[in-house]
């Protein structure tokens, strides 16, 4: 593991309560892996499951930890990004409160301060959702 808890805080912009991501497990050039523990006191969470905006969400932020956590290793101030864009999204099901999520983060193609990257979602090996997110990086 590389970061957790209050740590991924120094690579993201999201402040509490609207942290969606709080481990951060590989990171490489191209891609990166991140959890979340899905708790009760999730504003995403009703009826004890973990909703369709915190899955988005939950996605935005791992792309968010992915190059935050880049820039920093760089050396390099870590910008603002802001979602451009959501493809092809596709949830499977709402996974339930204490559902440990696992999600990969890969960089499809980077050009011009806009980023497009595949996120796929998994709970115990079974998958919960995936799409293409554009994101455009603030320099």
């Amino acid at each position: 593991m590389i970061a957790c808890g209050e740590e991924i805080l120094q690579y993201i912009p999201q402040r509490p309560p609207m942290v969606m991501v709080d481990k951060l497990l590989v990171e490489d050039e191209r891609s990166a892996v991140t959890g979340l523990n899905v708790d009760f006191e999730n504003i995403f969470v009703r009826n004890g499951f973990f909703t369709e905006p915190g899955i988005v969400e939950h996605i935005a932020q791992s792309a968010a930890l992915k190059a935050g956590y880049g820039f920093a290793k760089a050396g390099k101030t870590i910008p603002i990004g802001y979602i451009a864009g959501v493809k092809d999204l596709s949830i499977s099901y709402l996974p339930e409160v204490n559902a440990e999520l696992v999600t990969r983060i890969e960089i499809v193609n980077q050009v011009m301060g806009v980023t497009l990257v595949q996120g796929t979602v998994q709970c115990s090996g079974r998958p919960v959702a995936s799409c293409q997110m554009r994101i455009f990086i603030k320099a």
